[in-house]
């Protein structure tokens, strides 16, 4: 073999590790940018009352999405965890409770605090 082919087949070679280990992880990045990790929030009912509806909504508007519960959250120390809606991390939260009563909670920072206990009051 020509000593350059060989001096030029050697640091290919030489190379060749570095970009096979770099592409994965740049596919793998790539696959990653158009997703986002779903944010979960814990709700604690530590009230009287069974909370029979929940819902969410961006800080200061009226689009509230309700999620889903299954079944009534009962009163005394329950808790249940749920996903929040894409988006920002102030969040308000319409708490309705066994009849009817509605409690809303403002600028909830779903960012910064991964829950809320409901407390009697």
């Amino acid at each position: 073999m020509n000593p350059t082919r060989a001096i030029a087949f050697a640091a290919l070679l030489a190379l060749a590790p570095g970009y096979m280990l770099a592409a994965p992880a740049a596919s793998a990045a790539h696959a990653d940018a158009g997703r986002t990790a779903a944010r979960h929030f814990k709700l604690a009912n530590a009230t009287f009352d069974s909370v029979t509806a929940l819902a969410i909504a961006p800080d200061g508007s009226d689009a509230f999405h309700d999620v889903a519960l299954g079944e009534p959250l009962q009163g005394g120390r329950t808790s249940m965890i749920f996903d929040v809606p894409a988006g920002g991390c102030r969040r308000d939260l319409r708490v309705t409770f066994r009849g009817g009563r509605i409690l809303l909670l403002p600028h909830i920072d779903v960012c910064r605090s991964g829950g809320l206990r409901l407390t009697p009051g």
